[in-house]
């Protein structure tokens, strides 16, 4: 060895320290997002078995950090130490899958801290939680696998039963297992069950809170969501050609051409069988970057099986340059005045992240002491929420997805009162006759970027029963008549009946 050159270790050391440096700097710099702050609403209203799109764990764990800090980089801490403490896991399933590995363990590290995806994304989202547990759930299957130990089986179980109260995609990773243990005979199936009932009680608790909570989370995933889904081979090509970004041209080449995957079936199976549904299901809808994340480290680990030494160390050199325009892009994201970019959609969407406290401060300038300030938005609703340090609700019917609203407030207890509704859009006045005594709509303006903001005075609750909540009801909580419904505080406290489809 040169001896100058850096070992395999040192190499990925220097890696580890620099992508670090990166995504500390980046949870700091960048503003929080709007999913980020919804999610950061399910920990101030912490519930016990789950919330209205997603089961609860990234509300737990957002409680629980709450109770430290509400800063940042505290709040994003997962995200930052999640592909690090997955990149770890890798490396030593490599070394007990392929022994005598330990110098090729530390390349595969640095392949993998090395994509675009592991340093660059550090927001704190559902997918957070669903990551780490579905990779360790997927790392306790294969240990079980090759110790043929039901310990680590039941292990596997527990965790992927965590994934489940993260994330209902984790049910990708249970068929998963299911394919595998298929073809193993009958302990495979013993296997299988006892995966399936360590598992059991996570779900059983999600499913006793939609008894109680409307069904929100079978509403959502299963029949809200999927509403006008179509055919389309346009939202085909938006998945090839995103998982051909996600795993990279070159490794993505090699896995095509290699046969290494057909020798591991154990360890393919981890990924082949989600992305084959993933590829069935992208006839109909568009496969968001999110979904597969959770499934691209046990791409990456059999490409540290496959590929030899030197070629991790250039497919890594490959890498360094793919990620360079992500680097620009973000620093250019971070430090660019506001002003930059005026004239494009997405300014007003900056100016909002950036000067949220501003923005609140020009839209109650002026207006009642008791005004109650909302939105008609929910990403917008949380993201003033948190800077605010207040709550604020949706007015209007919102859309099918992060209706977390509907659990909180109570509209009947506005009647009479002054309501602000601010948005990003030219509002119509005439749109919120019907619900106060008397409306204005004014336009602001923050650091160039347009806002309107629409002052009701006198809020008349029984023609918004009528017209907003009444068809609320109607078109999200159709509840499927098998279902058993112990608790739906929404229809509840609005008298509503319950509605089957």
């Amino acid at each position: 060895m040169h001896p100058t050159r850096l070992s395999n270790r040192q190499l990925f050391l220097l890696i580890l320290v620099i992508t670090t440096a990166i995504k500390l700097w980046l949870a700091f710099t960048i503003p929080l997002i709007g999913d980020e702050a919804y999610f950061y609403q399910w920990g101030r209203h912490v519930d016990w078995g789950g919330f209205y799109d997603h089961p609860p764990m990234v509300g737990w764990w957002l409680w629980g950090l709450q109770q430290i800090s509400s800063s940042l980089l505290v709040l994003r801490l997962p995200a930052v130490l999640l592909w690090i403490v997955i990149t770890f896991g890798m490396m030593d399933l490599l070394r007990r899958l392929q022994p005598g590995s330990e110098e090729k363990s530390w390349l595969l590290g640095s392949l993998f801290l090395l994509l675009p995806f592991t340093w660059s994304l550090n927001l704190i989202t559902t997918d957070t939680p669903l990551i780490f547990f579905l990779f360790f759930s997927g790392y306790a299957f294969m240990r079980g696998e090759q110790s043929d130990s039901l310990r680590w089986h039941a292990l596997s179980g527990v965790l992927l039963g965590l994934a489940l109260l993260s994330k209902y995609f984790a049910g990708l990773l249970a068929i998963a297992y299911a394919v595998y243990f298929m073809t193993r005979g009958p302990r495979g199936w013993l296997r299988l069950v006892i995966i399936a009932l360590c598992a059991l009680p996570f779900m059983l608790l999600n499913l006793a809170w939609n008894s109680t909570h409307c069904w929100n989370n079978i509403l959502f995933n299963l029949f809200n969501r999927n509403e006008g889904s179509h055919f389309s081979l346009s939202h085909l090509a938006i998945y090839i050609a995103m998982m051909i970004y996600l795993v990279t041209p070159w490794t993505g080449w090699r896995l095509v051409r290699t046969q290494a995957l057909r020798q591991n079936w154990q360890l393919a199976s981890l990924f082949a069988v989600p992305f084959v549904l993933f590829f069935l299901l992208s006839f109909y809808k568009t496969i968001g970057l999110h979904w597969v994340l959770a499934f691209l480290p046990f791409v990456f680990l059999a490409v540290g099986m496959m590929l030899n030494d030197d070629e991790l160390r250039l497919h890594s050199r490959w890498t360094i340059f793919l990620g360079v325009p992500h680097l620009i892009a973000l620093v250019l994201l971070a430090y660019l005045p506001s002003a930059a970019f005026q004239g494009m959609k997405l300014h007003t969407d900056i100016v909002m992240h950036r000067d949220a406290k501003v923005l609140i401060s020009a839209i109650k300038k002026d207006v009642p002491p008791d005004s109650v300030l909302m939105t008609a938005s929910y990403s917008s609703a949380a993201l003033l929420s948190f800077h605010a340090d207040d709550y604020l609700p949706v007015f209007g019917e919102g859309s099918f997805h992060a209706r977390f609203d509907d659990n909180i407030t109570d509209f009947s207890t506005f009647e009479g009162k002054t309501i602000l509704i601010a948005g990003t859009r030219r509002m119509n006045e005439a749109s919120f006759v019907p619900y106060f005594e008397s409306v204005s709509v004014r336009e602001l303006t923050v650091d160039g970027a347009r806002f309107w903001v629409a002052e009701g005075r006198g809020f008349k609750f029984e023609p918004y029963h009528e017209n907003i909540l009444k068809k609320i009801s109607a078109t999200y909580y159709r509840m499927p008549s098998f279902l058993p419904l112990n608790g739906c505080r929404f229809l509840e406290q609005y008298d509503f009946e319950r509605q089957n489809r």
